[in-house]
């Protein structure tokens, strides 16, 4: 990965929230990330798939959910960039992770946003 491209995949702030959203959670499904960031799924799905489509994320398909995670193949420098934005700039996320806290842990959360059986 090239500077440049990372630095333009985060440079919209929904992307922005999103890698640090995941980066703090480890994973999110999108309907947890249509919660936190409390915009539409369409367009959390878009702005997911240009994330995974400039390598920054992963995805892990359980049932018909669809899991986001950091990309563990980016390079340190990169890991190191989002890592340090993450830890240096909470009141970025801060209302999206209280949303988030709000709702529960999983298999709470995944049960009320995404509807799986309990």
């Amino acid at each position: 990965m090239e500077p440049l491209s990372l630095f333009k995949c985060l440079a919209e702030e929904t992307r922005l929230k999103a890698v640090l959203l995941i980066h703090a959670q480890d994973e999110l499904c999108v309907c947890e990330l249509t919660a936190a960031l409390n915009i539409s799924q369409p367009k959390v799905s878009r702005h997911l798939a240009q994330l995974r489509d400039c390598g920054v994320l992963t995805t892990r398909r359980e049932g018909q959910w669809m899991y986001y995670a950091i990309n563990t193949a980016l390079p340190g420098w990169a890991r190191t960039i989002i890592t340090a934005t993450a830890t240096d700039n909470v009141a970025v996320t801060y209302n999206c992770c209280e949303r988030l806290t709000k709702m529960g842990d999983r298999p709470q959360r995944s049960r009320d946003l995404c509807g799986e059986p309990a």
